[in-house]
């Protein structure tokens, strides 16, 4: 009876995946997916907010740097963001939010990702009852993960930093949420049915 569920549940997979291979080579025919294919796949416009969090997405999942995303980096990317574990999503966010590569963080790519925030609306302490500015939110960033006070955040010090403090993690699942753009594609091109999420 077991043997008989996993082999279902291998069925389903194997269909799930195939019917995820149609929908990405429809997309990019030539199996190599250019940042310009990805932005439309989510249906995100030049010139907004998440085009520029799109392009460091893009990137972050561009292993070997080809600047092409192909059908495996593609699929890593929607295993990540939909069933990934914090620490990975965390190790994520960092490479996305590090815009120069150069493995910190510092105050301005902060700033760059709290501005967003903000943009869609205000960023809470964490009672939840006092609105924080920019400046205040970055310093509380700082403060929480940057453990040498040196104005930069390492890889190892966010990921840590972030994994004890439930604000800050509250405060990055309410940045740009690619899972919800993955969902609703998915669901579009009936890859998933609203139930899975």
């Amino acid at each position: 009876e077991v043997s008989a569920q996993c082999k279902t549940c291998s069925m389903r997979r194997n269909i799930g995946d195939q019917d995820l291979y149609k929908s990405f080579i429809m997309e990019c025919p030539s199996g190599s997916l250019y940042l310009h294919e990805f932005k439309r796949m989510f249906r995100v416009q030049q010139g907004t907010p998440e085009s520029q969090y799109m392009d460091n997405i893009f990137r972050a999942f561009d292993m070997n740097h080809d600047n092409t995303m192909d059908f495996m980096e593609y699929v890593a990317a929607l295993h990540l963001v939909l069933r990934g574990k914090l620490e990975d999503k965390l190790r994520w966010c960092f490479k996305v939010f590090d815009g120069d590569g150069n493995g910190r963080l510092d105050r301005s790519e902060l700033q760059m990702i709290i501005i967003y925030r903000i943009k869609q609306g205000s960023v809470l302490d964490e009672t939840g009852t006092e609105s924080l500015t920019a400046k205040q939110v970055c310093d509380r960033i700082l403060q929480e993960v940057d453990v040498n006070s040196d104005g930069e955040i390492t890889l190892e010090e966010f990921v840590q930093g972030a994994q004890g403090s439930p604000w800050l993690q509250s405060f990055l699942r309410l940045g740009v949420n690619p899972c919800g753009w993955v969902q609703k594609c998915l669901c579009d091109k009936k890859l998933m049915s609203t139930k899975d999420y």
